[in-house]
C-alpha cells in the first residue's frame, strides 16, 4: 500500500509539473490557464491527502505493535 501512495504521489507531482507549463503568467485566470492552476491545485491536495495517510498509517502499526 505504501509503493501505491509513493506511485500516486509521484503522479500528482507530474501532474503539477504539466500544468504548471500551460500557464499563462500574463493572463493567468483566463480559459486554460485556469483550468491549470486549479488542476495543479488539485495535484498539490492530492500528495497532501496521501502523506497524511502515509502518516495515519505508521501511526496505526505502531500503535498495534504497543498492543
Amino acid at each position: 500500500m505504501r509503493l501505491l501512495t509513493y506511485l500516486l504521489s509521484v503522479l500528482a507531482l507530474g501532474i503539477i509539473a504539466f500544468n504548471f507549463t500551460k500557464i499563462n503568467f500574463d493572463a493567468p485566470f483566463e480559459k486554460e490557464s485556469y483550468t491549470a492552476i486549479i488542476t495543479a491545485l488539485a495535484g498539490g491536495c492530492a500528495i497532501l491527502l496521501f502523506t497524511i495517510w502515509r502518516v495515519v498509517k505508521k501511526i496505526d502499526r505502531t500503535v498495534k505493535e504497543k498492543s
